[in-house]
């Protein structure tokens, strides 16, 4: 890559000497000297993030203003000078500065044939209506160039896509880069009427130009990090909420067991049932977290060492409101509240906490309501002795309509019938398996940023 960023400044080199013998160039020398300190400055004195690495420099302005007046080979040379002392300024690795070079001689040299070109062609004079047009124009396809050389390599060495950088990088600064155009409009027109009387009008375009863009770059700064915060927090919580499902599990075997047990049964059926596959991500989230709430219950009630009663039954039904307060606290996290807090609802209106039935009540709560039945009924661990597949499937038949969605029963029941499942009951492994799946989780733990590079705009 090295080897070929050297070709393309080589290049670069020769056609700014041939446009430059071509006579297409104008040495203006109390312009260009103005223009270069300019630009200078302002590249000095720009303001750079760290997250994003935009650098907010009104040195481009200057550089296109070159091009306008003096020709392409100039404003490379402007852009050239601009960036090594910049360079020397801040030490930034040397392969940075390889394709800054590159960028900021082919863009002005690109440009500017473009722009002498069409002048050319269209016998446009200074000061013609058409040759402001034409300034716009130019600007706009020098700040194109400028992004793409650069976001293109970035892209290609970081192994990211370049849309990605066009949305985090380029649209947020792009009303000021058009505000920016057209000050360089009226800048020309000043310079084709006054002449370098526009020295004082320039340098306070200059400073206005470059607070604007210098607030805006570190604006989006400040929300970048404000986003990463978030992901961490959010992170953070779920880490905590896998802590606690581990802390129930050394808890109560039982508990972990079955609600590994109900997620694996409720992406099963929704799937069966033709949910989509966020659908399906969710039941499973879900029917991991549904038992959450049992953590604030005592070992006593927990373990059902002993034989409960009427208040021991009233505080496990409480477990659905407690799993879903817990659950809600975590963003993102609140459709799988609404499903935790239902999960004990009845089709009748007879279940709790509030009494949903029928349609009130969550698809995705109804399919937990029959996985959490169903393995209640089979599992060895179960409160009460287990029964066969097809006497769970008898008995969750008896109370469809009732207690349970028949329509979730009998998908239940064709998958049984057609192939099992491949569930082991009590095995260790089973619970971490199922924690394993969760992409919910997975996501929220590992999700990060990624900084964009360096652009000198």
């Amino acid at each position: 890559m090295i080897g070929l960023e050297l070709v393309a400044l080589g290049l670069a080199v020769a056609v700014a000497v041939w446009r430059n013998w071509d006579g297409s160039t104008d040495w203006n020398l109390p312009l260009f000297g103005l223009l270069l300190a300019v630009s200078v400055a302002g590249d000095v004195t720009a303001l750079e993030t760290s997250a994003t690495r935009v650098k907010a420099s009104s040195s481009f302005l200057a550089i296109v203003t070159a091009i306008v007046f003096l020709g392409e080979t100039p404003a490379a040379l402007i852009g050239v000078v601009t960036i090594m002392i910049g360079w020397a300024r801040s030490r930034y690795p040397r392969e940075d500065l390889l394709i800054n070079l590159v960028t900021y001689t082919w863009f002005p040299l690109l440009a500017g044939i473009g722009f002498d070109t069409v002048m050319s062609s269209t016998a446009t004079g200074r000061g013609d209506d058409a040759f402001y047009l034409l300034v716009f124009c130019l600007f706009l396809v020098a700040l194109l160039l400028d992004f793409v050389l650069i976001a293109a390599y970035s892209s290609y060495v970081e192994g990211t896509r370049l849309s990605t950088k066009v949305r985090r990088v380029l649209v947020p600064v792009l009303p000021s880069e058009l505000a920016s155009a057209l000050l360089g409009v009226g800048i020309a027109y000043l310079y084709v009427e006054i002449g370098l009387a526009t020295v004082a009008l320039f340098a306070i375009v200059l400073i206005t130009f470059q607070y604007l863009l210098g607030a805006l770059v570190l604006s989006q700064k400040r929300a970048d990090e404000l986003e990463l915060k978030a992901k961490q927090l959010a992170g953070f919580q779920v880490a905590l909420l896998g802590a606690l499902l581990r802390t129930l599990d050394l808890r109560d075997r039982m508990t972990a067991r079955h609600s590994a047990a109900v997620a694996r049964y409720s992406r099963e059926i929704a799937a069966a049932a033709g949910l989509p596959e966020p659908d399906q991500e969710l039941v499973h989230t879900a029917g991991l977290l549904h038992d959450i709430g049992k953590f604030v219950l005592p070992d006593r009630i927990l373990k059902g060492d002993v034989e409960l009663t009427e208040s021991d039954w009233e505080e496990i039904k409480k477990h659905p409101y407690e799993g879903a307060r817990i659950v809600s606290q975590i963003d993102g996290y609140q459709p799988v509240g609404e499903i935790v807090l239902a999960h004990h609802e009845r089709m009748d209106g007879l279940g709790y906490p509030r009494g949903l039935q029928g349609a009130e009540i969550p698809v995705l709560a109804r399919i937990i309501a029959v996985a959490d039945t169903y393995d209640v009924l089979t599992a060895r661990d179960s409160y009460r002795e287990p029964v066969s597949s097809f006497e769970a499937i008898t008995e969750l038949r008896r109370v469809s309509g009732t207690q349970l969605d028949g329509g979730f029963v009998e998908i239940l029941n064709d998958m049984l019938a057609d192939k099992g499942f491949s569930y082991r009951h009590g095995q260790d492994a089973d619970f971490e398996a199922e924690l394993a799946l969760d992409k919910r989780i997975h996501d929220y733990v590992t999700g990060g940023t990624t900084a964009s590079p360096r652009l000198p705009l």
